[in-house]
């Protein structure tokens, strides 16, 4: 027997959802992958334009395969969370390499593919291949802590198994893509995270958080840890033949595989009278005279766990440098082909 929560969703969703996304409905796998990837920690109004290009280049899993990396990158700058983007290239290498191009059919294999959890996995099941697997989003955690009053903290390890096993009890089983699709929309559009519409709602007659005025305390989201604060000065160095030095990031830190100027990183602010005498300083330039013609304002960029805050110092030099061995020299119109991260963008118009 369908759940009474759930039949009325169904209800709402055949009557009331007109929530258009370009991806709503899609049956092709790739595509709903490509859909999930992208609106990982992404609004759906952001994420929809990024959609439309990476499907315009690559409309299947083979052409995404066999792009360029500094292509798909270029393509994905300014989406931040780039990790998403490294496992997008390698998951569409390996499925076009070992199973010709086609999307595993079988939740067991969707899930064991790099960059896809159980979320992504049983989205693309139940959406593509009409599998029972509940999708457990914050906009479905949501509706059920307030609709069933549930106070157990979502993003703790006990509330996410306790949310992914109650959220399957409900699922319809013979429509699990058109059920998935009901709750995340209504999450999205009624049960809303800050003014939900609860006075129109068909579910608030058995809504606890309604009934209680719990509204504005469910979900509870636990406590979050403190965010890491990070100083970044980036040396915009510029040689005789106006070439700029930059390198690509390697390692397990943020923006991995986009590329950078030379970087100063603390953990606290400097003086920027501190700058011409510092030993890194020293160790970037040894002997050669340099200028700094230019120390911008600071900027700033919110990611998740941390605050990036820095400054770009524009500097000349006469001489190329040796000891800048990992960076490469490029020219200045060539500079909007590499993928930057947000940090870097944002002054980049200051300097072209």
């Amino acid at each position: 027997m369908i759940p009474f929560f759930t039949m009325q969703l169904l209800e709402w969703n055949e009557s009331h959802n007109s929530r258009s996304m370009p991806w709503k409905g899609e049956k092709d796998p790739y595509k709903i992958w490509l859909s999930e990837i992208i609106l990982q920690q992404t609004r759906v109004e952001q994420g929809w334009s990024y959609y439309e290009k990476f499907i315009k280049s690559f409309p299947s899993i083979d052409t995404l395969a066999k792009a360029p990396e500094k292509k798909v990158y270029k393509l994905w700058e300014g989406l931040g969370y780039y990790t998403r983007c490294r496992n997008l290239i390698q998951t569409a290498r390996k499925i076009s390499s070992d199973n010709a191009g086609h999307f595993p059919s079988t939740y067991e294999d969707i899930v064991n593919l790099k960059g896809i959890g159980p979320y992504t996995a049983s989205a693309i099941a139940s959406f593509a291949f009409n599998l029972p697997y509940a999708v457990v989003d914050s906009n479905v955690k949501r509706v059920l802590a307030r609709y069933f009053g549930i106070s157990t903290p979502i993003d703790s390890a006990n509330g996410m198994k306790f949310y992914s096993d109650f959220a399957a009890t409900l699922l319809d089983q013979k429509r699990p893509g058109i059920y998935n699709q009901a709750i995340m929309d209504f999450g999205a559009v009624v049960c809303k995270p800050k003014n939900p519409c609860c006075h129109a709602c068909i579910l608030s007659v058995g809504c606890q958080a309604f009934k209680h005025n719990w509204v504005t305390i469910l979900p509870n989201k636990g406590k979050r840890p403190p965010k890491e604060r990070r100083w970044f000065y980036y040396l915009v160095i510029q040689t005789l033949e106006k070439n700029y030095y930059i390198r690509q990031r390697k390692g397990k830190d943020i923006w991995q595989n986009l590329y950078e100027f030379v970087l100063w990183e603390s953990d606290q602010p400097i003086g920027m009278d501190d700058f011409a005498m510092s030993d890194f300083m020293k160790d970037v330039f040894g002997k050669h005279p340099f200028t700094i013609r230019n120390i911008s304002k600071i900027y700033k960029q919110q990611l998740t766990h941390q605050t990036i805050q820095g400054r770009f110092l524009h500097i000349e030099i006469k001489k190329p440098l040796s000891r800048l061995k990992e960076y490469k020299l490029i020219k200045p119109g060539k500079i909007r082909e590499y993928p930057f991260p947000k940090f870097i963008n944002e002054y980049l118009p200051n300097l072209l």
